[in-house]
């Protein structure tokens, strides 16, 4: 062999044998982390032993004999899977993650230390009741037993040997109560309501009247979309809003929501439009078992590992010891179950929406602010963040009597005469009882223990529905909900009068919108209003999303009862049901428009289409490009970039209403001189470029075009999978997965029409429960149970989910134990 051969092998047999020891470093690293699924353990701290069933998703279902025990043993199932989530999550609540990731976090820290959120937490915890505290000690007691069993970075996980190559003196700190409390807290800001609508509308406000800002925002459509309930309880006068103080410039609300932005996103997508959920119950009278039927999908921004985590809870025999028999969806870092059923009861969640946080606008002068014509001192902490790699950054945090001052978390509010600073006040900066509901809704039996349960929910305020094997069904709405002395909330409002101020009291739990036995047969909650304020007084928000998917749900529902008997199958149909219910108001109006070209071929595919958004259709491809085309056409002209749409049936209103109005001024592009465009010459541009983006995405050929080519899922670790750097974002990532779908089908997989077509929220699970049969109920998590990277069950349910398909959700010990391939025993 030539010698430039020679070396060449030689080189590349080197380049070889570093590659194999390499890879087999990583597979060792990586296996070394796999939690131990078999056999037995000691874990000092319990009074008895434990077994923990696992089937081949490595879903776990836990059987103690008392509770303490069995939130010890979640606490260590938790951390097996999950501890580097966990440990991540409880940095962000307490505005810590630049003790993980150096200065890349420092304004999200920033964010965070202003909203003071672990600081509510350590407020709230000995407000609860003893015995959550002592479960919440016996669950940090479990998470401790696997942290100190597994002292170093590879034993961990895959990603704190990663992170040691950046912080390499980091040593995770034992697990506390506090770290659960806390987290209920970044739930709460995820699940909020109206916060960017108020900051949205004042940015608006700075380059448009009133009221064509108000065209923006329509009211709920009660004459076609259903509440969910028709009872009203109480009657409150109501105020007419006084127009928001008009500042000089945007820059103080620019502030406020670079602030907002900078709050990481532990649940939601950072466009919110969109976000929701769907749940319904539909009586025994329609089913084909003669018992309930309950479903829910909660739709959050897509998560690796999966913002959920399945679990069986199980006491071996009921007793006042031990009172839990419940499976669902769990929180790795919290005890107990989120979502599920007890062996009697089941209930699901969608977001109310109420409107719980109000922008207070102060004039800020120094150290002080104005009040009822008095200067009143701030309140000021001094909040040091630690920083790997550097000096410790020191903020000062100022607040009002209505809140933190949000923006000046970024920059120095200069002082004048005017509103120059934004105070928030929101319900979860008060100290509350949800963790006491979650342990009271595990043990609820029946109707009433489910309703005692609930009045504990303060925040964040959840639509839930309720079915028994009693047969009943209902809705409850929780919450803490504040009552205003003036205003609706909508719009950020002047501090310094004191007439926008929260009463004392919320309004009061028992006289929230509740129903139980409809005479429908079934309760439909999708996010859409609660109620209709004609029959309701006490405001709740006035921005409900606009009930599309309600409405769907609800005509499903009802085709489903003229066929006969609905069984569990049928619920899991609708829940992939596809269809766009804004496409019977825009189609016809581009049919309507004279257009020539290429883009006239594509606009035939809109003769037929059947308003599905399946992966092969093409003309969903290009209907959702049309609309993309027409809100962008249509607004980034007139909104500050942070307030233009992102999509969502609130744009399914405005522009139903602007169709009728072809000479309005928001079709007008302000951007060309000299022209004045109508609503056909948007209409036309709209499709013109909506065929030019997919031709050249997707070939000429306008019928090969696939939704789900442009559809489509990528599932990101959020933490080293936005790292930026490829060979670490390729270890932790996954997909992309084609999925059908669409933001305001009920297959709500969302969008966002500013940055195209990837999907930003999905249903995060989705579960059935049939009261005849605990047994067959079915349920899918959007990954899997494991946060290792190349565990088995890392992503193995992501391909079931994007089809649709349900896995079995066993709760009964017989079947439990029939389909486990895993026992592990724990022993004191």
């Amino acid at each position: 062999m030539p010698w430039p051969l020679r070396w060449f092998a030689r080189v590349l047999t080197v380049l070889l044998a570093l590659a194999l020891v390499l890879a087999g470093v990583l597979v060792y690293t990586v296996r070394k982390s796999f939690p131990q699924l078999e056999g037995s353990l000691r874990l000092p701290g319990l009074t008895g032993s434990v077994e923990i069933y696992r089937d081949k998703s490595g879903i776990p279902h836990i059987y103690a004999d008392n509770s303490a025990d069995l939130f010890m043993a979640q606490g260590f199932v938790h951390a097996q899977d999950r501890f580097y989530e966990m440990d991540f999550r409880r940095h962000l609540t307490s505005g810590r993650l630049s003790e993980l990731y150096g200065r890349a976090t420092l304004d999200q820290d920033k964010a965070l230390r202003t909203m003071g959120w672990r600081k509510v937490a350590e407020q709230e915890l000995p407000e609860l009741a003893q015995q959550t505290q002592g479960y919440l000690n016996a669950y940090a007691k479990g998470v401790n037993a696997w942290l100190s069993a597994n002292p170093n970075a590879s034993d961990r996980s895959l990603e704190y040997s990663v992170l040691k190559i950046q912080n390499g003196e980091y040593t995770p700190e034992k697990w506390t109560t506090v770290d659960s409390v806390a987290w209920l807290k970044a739930m709460a800001w995820d699940l909020r309501s109206n916060m960017e609508d108020e900051i949205d509308r004042a940015l608006a406000l700075t380059k448009l009247p009133r009221e064509r800002v108000e065209q923006l925002y329509p009211g709920y459509p009660f004459d076609r979309h259903t509440p969910i309930v028709n009872e009203g309880a109480v009657e409150q006068d109501r105020f007419d809003q006084r127009a928001v103080p008009r500042v000089r410039s945007n820059r103080v609300f620019t502030q406020a929501a670079r602030t907002l932005d900078s709050v990481p996103s532990t649940m939601s997508a950072a466009d919110r439009e969109g976000i929701g959920s769907n749940s319904w119950v539909i009586s025994g009278e329609y089913t084909a078992s003669g018992k309930p039927l309950l479903a829910n999908d909660p739709h959050l921004s897509p998560q690796l590992p999966s913002v959920w985590y399945q679990a069986g809870l199980h006491c071996r025999k009921i007793t006042e010891d031990c009172q839990y028999d419940v499976t669902g969806y769990t929180f790795s870092g919290v005890p107990g179950v989120i979502i599920g059923h007890t062996d009697k009861i089941s209930w699901g969640f969608t977001n109310l929406g109420p409107d719980v946080a109000d922008l207070f606008l102060e004039q800020v002068e120094g150290d002080t602010y104005l009040y009822r014509g008095q200067r009143l001192k701030l309140e000021t902490r001094k909040e040091q963040i630690k920083v790997a790699g550097g000096a410790p950054v020191t903020i000062t945090v100022k607040s009002t009597r209505h809140g933190p001052l949000i923006n000046e978390v970024m920059a120095d509010a200069r002082p004048s005469g005017e509103a120059n600073a934004v105070a928030l006040q929101w319900t979860a900066l008060t100290p509350g009882r949800t963790v006491d509901a979650i342990f009271a809704l595990n043990k609820a039996g029946d109707w009433e223990e489910f309703k005692a349960a609930a009045s504990l929910f303060e925040v964040p305020a959840q639509n839930l529905v309720y079915a028994d094997t009693a047969g009943r069904i209902g809705y409850q709405a929780p919450g803490r909900i504040p009552v205003r002395e003036k205003g609706d909330g909508t719009w950020p409002v002047p501090g310094w009068t004191g007439e926008y101020d929260w009463k004392t009291a919320p309004i009061p739990y028992d006289q929230l919108p509740s129903v139980q036995d409809p005479a429908d047969g079934f309760i439909v909650t999708a996010n859409n209003a609660v109620i209709d304020p004609k029959r309701y007084k006490p405001l709740l928000t006035a921005d409900w999303a606009q009930g599309y998917r309600s409405e769907r749900i609800r005509d499903l529902i009802k085709e489903a009862i003229k066929k006969g008997p609905i069984d569990a199958a049928t619920m899991a149909r609708i829940q992939q049901d596809t269809h766009n219910g804004f496409a019977e108001t825009l189609v016809p109006a581009l049919m309507a428009v004279d257009l020539a070209g290429p883009a006239g071929e594509a606009r035939q595919l809109l003769k037929t289409w059947d308003r599905k958004q399946g992966l092969d259709s093409a003309a969903a491809a290009y209907f959702n490009a049309v609309w993309r085309q027409v809100l962008k056409l249509t607004f980034d002209d007139d909104l500050p970039e942070a307030a233009r749409p992102a999509g969502g049936d609130r744009w399914y209103e405005v522009i139903r209403g602007l169709l009728n109005l072809p000479d309005d001024p928001f079709w007008d592009d302000v951007t060309t001189k000299n022209l004045t465009e109508t609503r056909d010459d948007i209409l036309r541009q709209a499709m013109a470029s909506a065929h030019q983006e997919l031709a050249e995405a997707l070939g000429e050929d306008v019928k090969s075009w696939r939704w789900g080519d442009l559809h489509r899922l990528e599932l990101v670790n959020g933490t080293l999978g936005t790292s930026g750097i490829w060979p670490i974002e390729a270890l932790f990532n996954r997909g992309p997965l084609g999925v059908p779908g669409g933001k305001d089908a009920v297959n709500a997989t969302g969008w966002n029409v500013q940055r195209g077509y990837g999907i930003t929220a999905v249903p995060s699970m989705r579960m059935v429960i049939d009261l005849s049969d605990l047994d067959k109920s079915r349920w899918i998590n959007l990954t899997g149970a494991s946060g290792h990277a190349f565990h088995t069950n890392y992503w193995d349910q992501a391909e079931a989910w994007a089809k649709g398909d349900l896995l079995p959700m066993y709760s009964k010990p017989e079947s439990i134990k029939k389909a486990a391939t895993h026992l592990l025993e724990l022993s004191p």
